[in-house]
């Protein structure tokens, strides 16, 4: 079943490339993507239409990981599943595509949730539908080799210890939290990506 979901997945699914374009169209046509459509949502997409596009031009990967992606022999299709109003996803995306351009045999796709829920509920956090989240998958079985997501490493400690501590996210915290990521740099996602492809790598 899992194997079912996941190959019909990505036969509907689109590159980042036909991703960043439809973000574009959606925000100059005052849309979002999700099975909601509220002014919020919207005005979300937008922002995160501009920090997708800062990260795009922005993010770099060091030498060594350069080096070692391109070194990268198993062929693997990365399937990322998000939606455009996400805020991590904003920040998110960029660096699982900058990783993936690094290397000839990784082919990311990316579908959206909310038209994909069999394939969401299979890859839960905690229960819940969180996006942005990426599946690696073995090029030629499909067969699930790891996953990444919702957020970097630091940033899922960071909330999990603001919840335990406070019981819920606030407004400010969401905040505190944007302003790490555009402190990191992507480097944190980038470390945790590479450390989760099948292979032994230092950084």
């Amino acid at each position: 079943m899992m194997k079912e979901i996941i190959e019909n997945s990505l036969e509907t699914s689109m590159s980042y490339n036909e991703y960043i374009t439809l973000v574009d169209y959606l925000v100059l046509n005052n849309k979002t993507t999700g099975a909601e459509s509220t002014e919020d949502l919207v005005n979300y997409t937008a922002l995160n239409q501009k920090r997708m596009s800062r990260w795009d031009k922005r993010l770099t990967l060091t030498e060594s990981q350069k080096e070692q992606l391109k070194a990268f022999d198993k062929p693997m299709i990365w399937l990322a599943i998000t939606e455009s109003w996400c805020g991590d996803a904003a920040h998110v995306m960029p660096v699982i595509n900058k990783v993936a351009e690094q290397s000839e045999n990784i082919n990311l796709r990316v579908v959206l949730r909310d038209e994909h829920p069999e394939l969401m509920d299979l890859f839960l956090t905690n229960g819940a539908r969180a996006v942005p989240k990426l599946i690696m998958l073995d090029a030629d079985t499909k067969k699930v080799i790891n996953t990444f997501g919702p957020r970097p490493s630091a940033a899922t400690q960071m909330v999990s210890d603001y919840k335990a501590a406070h019981g819920q996210i606030t407004p400010e915290f969401k905040e505190d939290l944007q302003l790490w990521y555009n402190k990191d740099k992507g480097k944190t996602a980038a470390s945790d990506l590479l450390k989760l492809l099948p292979v032994s790598v230092s950084l």
